[in-house]
This record gives C-alpha cells, structure tokens and sequence, in this order.
C-alpha cells in the first residue's frame, strides 16, 4: 500500500550515524520487498537483529490433500472449525494452490510466549469474531468484527485477543497483495471512483520499544516448515521506522459498494489484488436501478478462476440455505449462478444486507481433508429444481 508513514525517532539521513543516549549505535536494517525493487522501510533497533541463539528442528505444516483436481462445486461447513488455544494450532488450511492458502482458525489465546513470522506469504487475516490488538515490531493495530489485517511477509507479530470467541479467515499469498492498479494514479493515490481511500486504513501506531536481552522464542514459517529459532534480544526493539513496507488494517464496513442500473460482475467489489489472485468485499449495498433490473448475478462461466466465497452475515441473495461461515467453492471450468428461486426473488427488491468475502484464484485448488470433514455433500445437486 503505498503510502509514507513513520513512528519513533529517526536521524536526518537515511545509512548515517544514529547514536543512542550512550553514545553507541543504533543498528539499522532495511526491510524490504522484491531485492530492493520493491516497497520497503527503514528500521532501528537497540540490538542487533541477528542474535540468534539456538535453532530447533522445524515441524512439516503441509496440508494433507483430499482432492488434487476438483471439478465438483463445495460448500464447507466453516463454523465446524474446532477452537485451539494456540493461534499457530488453530489455522487450519482448507484450500490451497502454488500461490495462495485460505484457512480458518479459531483461537482461544493470545499469543504471549512467542513471535510469528512468515517469510514466504503475505497474510491477510479476515476477523469475523472477536476483537483485540494486532502488536508488530512497527507498532500496534486494533482489531475488530469486520477488519482486514494485512501483514507482509516476514512481518514479525503477535495476536492479542481481549476474548476466548475468535473466528478468523486467513489468506496466506506468495506474491505481495495491493491494492487493486485501476484504483491508483500513477503516483499511488487512490482515485476518486476508488470504493475507499486513504483515510479508511488503520496504519500502525502506538510504537512500543521493548529494550531487553534474555530468551526470545520466535516462530518463522518457511516452504511449509516452521521452524523455531531463540533470539537474544527482543524483537521489538525497534525505536523508529519510516517507509512504505508496514502493516495495515481496513474494515470490511469502509468498502463503498458501486452500483448501477442493471447486475456489474464482481470486479466492483475488489478490495485487494495480487498477480494471482483477487480478494473482493460484498457489502450491504442498494440494487440495480432499472425499472426491470434482475440484482441477482446472471449465470457465468468459471473459465479462468476458482471462486470461494466466504460467508460472514446477512442473507445472501443469489444462495438458498447458507449460513454464517459457510464457504462455497466454484471452480473453474464450470458455469454457477443463482439457486433456484433466487433469480426471480431478487426482482423488485430494493437493497441487500449480505456481508461476503470473496477470493477468486487464476490457478485451480486443491481441498485438503480438513475441508472435507467440513464438507456438504451434495451441495453440488443445489441447483436441480
């Protein structure tokens, strides 16, 4: 998200000396995307964050695959997710390609003995219940119902929940996620037609720098391993950033909704955009305007993308019988549209109250047996009459 932002104290020019009250060095890091092609920021320690001093055995977090080539469409039975105290135990991945893995997770606690990061994937965290604070080396984020956190990859973090009743959907991508190029100029503003702006992001605040040495367990995911290194100092150490490369929140309830006289296709609900995959937001939002509008979605063709569809609240109008956390998987090759009913019943209404999150892939996923536990079976039969 390209946007300046900066916390804590910095000295006048970038990779000059910056001395401590001591007279000794604070030590400097560039954390940054793409070589050094991509966004990035700049950050100073008290230490030196390298200090490692023991490395454990990782631990395999493949999914185990039920399905590797699927041309069935499935709804899932999100809400079965199991609660685990644990945040990193609690993830369970239930769909996932090369590019991308979507997981749900429950967790009871907040994470206080150790430090997470991700080295491979950009996560973006959809929080559907619960409230609490996302705390990073680069400040610290109030969460609530209906907030996207998105946390770029090797973005150190802790989870801090204010209770046990946390439901989230996680979105791990392999390529970095912005937001969508049609909404930007050519400097990276967001533009006028954007459905959000700039003052609709939480940008990171409240820099807390933690000056102490002792045993500090932090957890790195790595090509499906995670591994567990103890460094010697804490790793919010830092005393000030600036830069481009930060973690941010934006709430599901700040997306403004396009509409226009006749049905517009799901690219009007992109929220974010990666090179392989899109997130969308369907939001509350008035109908289609013509006096012989059908707001329901016309049927279409899945010929380039898997469409999952994460169910948050409200009816959703092209859908019969689903319910809160229910995850509807379409996959490409395919046609889908409006149950039977649907179609007919939208004619004349005014508005709709569904709240959805949608993530459209441009490779094929495979379901994971976690998923399948999850799974309505004949689902796929929905639309006979």
């Amino acid at each position: 998200m390209p946007i300046y932002h900066k916390l804590g104290k910095l000295p006048q020019k970038r990779h000059t000396v910056f001395n401590k009250p001591d007279g000794r060095l604070y030590h400097e890091q560039l954390f940054g995307t793409i070589g050094f092609d991509g966004m990035s920021s700049l950050m100073y320690h008290m230490y030196r964050p390298t200090m490692v001093k023991s490395i454990k055995e990782p631990v395999d977090l493949q999914p185990e695959i039920a399905v590797e080539n699927n041309m069935a469409s499935m709804l899932l039975r999100g809400m079965d997710t199991k609660p685990a105290d644990d945040y990193l135990d609690s993830r369970t991945i239930v769909l996932c390609n090369s590019d991308v893995n979507i997981a749900l997770s429950a967790p009871r606690k907040s994470m206080k003995q150790y430090f997470y990061k991700n080295t491979d994937a950009d996560e973006v965290i959809f929080v559907h219940e619960g409230t609490g604070t996302l705390k990073t080396m680069l400040g610290e984020i109030p969460f609530e119902y209906g907030d996207y956190l998105v946390i770029p990859r090797g973005m150190i973090y802790q989870m801090h929940f204010d209770t046990e009743d946390n439901r989230l959907f996680i979105v791990e991508s392999f390529d970095p996620v912005y937001t969508p190029k049609r909404y930007r100029n050519w400097f990276g503003q967001l533009l006028e037609h954007s459905p959000f702006c700039e003052r609709d992001y939480k940008l990171p605040e409240n820099l807390q720098t933690h000056d102490e040495m002792g045993d500090f367990v932090m957890k790195i995911k790595k090509q499906n391993k995670l591994h567990e290194l103890v460094y010697a100092s804490h790793p919010f150490d830092i005393v000030g950033w600036d830069g481009y490369n930060y973690p941010y929140g934006f709430s599901i309830h700040n997306f403004e909704p396009i509409t226009g006289r006749v049905h517009l296709p799901p690219p009007i609900h992109q929220n974010f955009e990666t090179s392989t995959f899109v997130i969308c937001s369907f939001c509350p939002r008035l109908y289609d305007y013509h006096p012989k509008a059908i707001p329901a979605p016309y049927n279409h063709s899945n010929i380039d993308s898997d469409e999952v569809l994460y169910y948050v609240d409200g009816d959703f109008m092209s859908r019969n019988n689903i319910k809160k956390g229910n995850i509807s998987l379409h996959p490409a090759g395919i046609p889908h549209g409006p149950h039977p009913g649907a179609y007919e019943r939208s004619i004349g209404q005014k508005e709709t109250l569904e709240l959805a999150v949608m993530v459209d892939t441009f490779k094929p996923l495979k379901v994971t047996k976690a998923a399948m536990a999850m799974n309505e079976e004949d689902y796929y039969k929905s639309w006979l009459d």
